[in-house]
């Protein structure tokens, strides 16, 4: 159990109905859950430790709602490519190869980077998640995983349903409540409808989210019309899928019409600027899908489209592009990004409440992040800085339910340097 932990910072940043911003704040941490949240006090009692945070501004900790984290192996492997042709030519026959082992130390890799970025919660969905599940409990950080299920083969499918279903069983709460699942079945166009039905079917039954790829690719949607008559989220609306607890990572292609689907359905999604970007699959309608009520988080996808795992990046490009697109510089203002990183996060992962708010009875998952640069001064407006202007090298601590997992850029709970070592030679035996 944690101990009994008091921060302070020049400011504290923290959630209620609007971003609340707080100089000179506190926080008294026991037993991974926050007590009090506010402005400093004079204080009689002891604590186990005191971290006074001078120069430096605490904030939740960043939650990145879509990510295959075992492909950091394939960083740089494939670049410059279509997602259809970098998936089919390049990322399935070396994903062929993969082994438990390999997807134990690939999330272990993707765990160190996301660690040092300022991440405290992720959402993953790949192979053999059992290995993942075990890195992420002792690594130290909070994760919704889910196991990669693809449909076009009956006998498959069905097999990799049933071990979706077996690591629900085996590791929903895991963790202090740390780690829990969802259901992952890939995509529309690798999971035919009457296999998304029995998905749907088994995620009301266990009473799991899913967490799908939607409508990332113009040629996935004009696929998707020509074999079923439907774009992508109309045909998940007619199959019932949407009727369960739904993430739906990219939705860079809709319609209206579908944005007012996926508002009505209370579907969460998973924005990933820079990965679509890079894949050039487009750019998601960020500004309609808020305008329209839709819950919309942030994602990185995969260190292998995007090329890495950095929210401060994405958070960034989130705000910038809807204002470029739309040559409107009021979109997504800096406290709209925040909020995309923070609570709308947890949200979309279905978690509990209190996670990605930093309130009284919140879980201490948060971020200290350093002032005293150049490029952060003037502090003029807190938001702006941090949406605008920070790197995520500023960021000095990490803590996961009351636990430091990085302080001053020392990684506390894995071997960074083994786990460099070991992915190295996985990497080249891959891709030789």
């Amino acid at each position: 159990m944690s101990q009994k932990i008091l921060m302070q910072a020049d400011y504290l940043l923290k959630w209620g109905e609007d971003l609340e911003i707080i100089p000179q704040g506190e926080l008294v941490i026991e037993g991974g859950i926050i007590s009090y949240s506010g402005p400093a006090c004079e204080r009689n009692e002891e604590f186990a430790r005191v971290i006074k945070g001078n120069n430096k501004l605490i904030m939740p900790g960043f939650v990145n709602t879509h990510t295959h984290a075992a492909m950091s192996l394939f960083r740089g492997y494939a670049d410059d490519m279509p997602l259809k042709e970098w998936l089919e030519q390049r990322i399935w026959p070396v994903e062929a190869k993969l082994t438990k082992e390999d997807i134990y130390w690939g999330t272990l890799l993707a765990i160190c980077e996301m660690i040092r970025g300022g991440t405290t919660c992720f959402a993953d969905m790949y192979f053999y998640m059992e290995e993942a599940a075990k890195a992420c409990l002792e690594s130290g950080i909070r994760a919704s995983l889910s196991q990669g299920l693809v449909g076009l083969d009956p006998v498959k499918g069905i097999a990799s349903l049933e071990e979706g279903k077996k690591l629900v069983r085996n590791w929903h709460g895991e963790g202090e409540g740390r780690i829990t699942t969802m259901l992952g079945p890939h995509a529309p166009y690798t999971c035919p409808p009457d296999y998304l039905q029995k998905v749907a079917k088994t995620a009301g039954a266990l009473q799991v989210p899913i967490h799908i790829h939607l409508a990332e690719t113009r040629g996935e949607v004009e696929e998707s019309v020509k074999m079923y008559g439907k774009r992508p989220v109309e045909l998940m609306e007619q199959i019932g899928l949407l009727d369960q607890k739904v993430l739906a990572a990219h939705c860079v292609h809709l319609t209206q019409e579908e944005i007012q689907i996926m508002a009505r359905k209370k579907t969460a999604v998973a924005h990933n600027p820079g990965s679509n970007l890079k894949l050039g699959s487009g750019i998601a309608p960020l500004a309609e899908l808020l305008q329209n009520g839709v819950l919309v988080s942030l994602g990185t996808d995969s260190a292998a489209s995007n090329n890495n795992l950095d929210m401060v990046e994405e958070m960034r490009l989130a705000t910038l592009l809807p204002k470029g697109l739309r040559e409107d510089p009021t979109l997504i203002p800096a406290v709209e990004a925040l909020k995309l990183v923070t609570v709308n996060g947890a949200r979309a992962l279905f978690l509990e409440e209190g996670i990605g708010t930093l309130n009284e009875g919140s879980k201490a998952d948060l971020i200290m992040i350093k002032l005293n640069s150049s490029h952060l001064h003037p502090l003029h407006s807190v938001p702006a800085q941090l949406v605008y202007a920070a790197l995520s090298s500023d960021i000095e601590l990490v803590m996961v339910n009351g636990t430091i997992l990085m302080e001053k850029g020392d990684l506390k709970t894995v071997d960074e340097e083994r786990i460099l070592f070991e992915t190295g030679k996985i990497s080249s035996r891959l891709v030789s």
